[in-house]
């Protein structure tokens, strides 16, 4: 009787799962067809319409975690978010293990900058959505820096995952030198965000309906700011420091990689 309550436990966090992305790809066709275009018709100035388009982005996505919690399909807890909400002025640095990760920290932050890939630029759920929030495409290296150091400027944070992708469980993760090499030359210091999911949901190698037998648990914890200016201080040049920074941050975020 026990084997089977589990086994129809997991089969109900697949329809949950599924009824959720459901809800997510229907929220963002409404963010991009009805909202966004009245917050552009009530709102002057551009500026102003991607700050109310990011705050939207997070109270859709703050109910679309709650959604999740609420049928079951996942749990998760956030620490340090009164912190995280508090941060201006930085990067926020965060591992990726997860499909949700972005959702879930950004589902605390009412003004949040981010990295985005050139997929979700043709993403016919998101395009609209991340062009209206003002985000950041991450191929455009010619004049990325000066995109973000107006944006940190105005008081801004940026969320950067610096794996470039999600992580695959049993593999060492490896960052990239973007984050680093923002961080250094802008000057701005990082705010690392730290998240586990166990057992593994949602990872790169496995479809959204392939649930784990028990319900997973997403640990979010918002971890102490890292210091841009001693890296900078101890090294001759800026490339020198980005290495250095990145190396760091790879030690904090990756501690179990040998």
């Amino acid at each position: 009787m026990e084997t089977f309550m589990r086994k129809m436990n997991q089969y109900w966090r697949v329809f949950a799962t599924g009824f959720c992305f459901t809800i997510f790809g229907l929220g963002g066709l409404v963010l991009s067809f009805i909202v966004i275009p009245v917050i552009r018709l009530l709102t002057k100035g551009q500026k102003e319409t991607e700050y109310k388009v990011q705050g939207a982005i997070q109270r859709s996505f703050n109910f679309f975690c709650q959604t999740m919690k609420f049928t079951g399909a996942i749990d998760y807890k956030i620490i340090g978010a009164d912190i995280l909400k508090q941060d201006r002025n930085c990067l926020i640095v965060a591992n990726h293990p997860s499909l949700i990760d972005y959702v879930l920290i950004a589902s605390q932050l009412e003004r949040c900058d981010c990295l985005v890939k050139s997929a979700i630029w043709v993403n016919p759920f998101m395009k609209h959505i991340v062009k209206a929030a003002g985000y950041i495409p991450n191929e455009t290296p010619d004049d990325l820096l000066s995109i973000c150091e107006q944006r940190f400027d105005e008081g801004n944070v940026l969320l950067v995952f610096p794996e470039g992708t999600r992580t695959t469980p049993g593999i060492e993760s490896k960052l990239q030198r973007g984050s680093a090499q923002i961080a250094v030359r802008t000057k701005r210091d990082l705010r690392l965000v730290h998240i586990t999911v166990s057992p593994s949901f949602l990872t790169k190698e496995k479809k959204w309906y392939q649930v784990p037998p028990t319900k997973p648990f997403f640990l979010v914890e918002v971890k102490d700011k890292v210091e841009v200016e001693p890296f900078i201080k101890q090294t001759t040049t800026p490339t020198l420091a980005a290495r250095r920074l990145q190396q760091h941050l790879a030690e904090t975020l990756f501690p179990e990689n040998p």
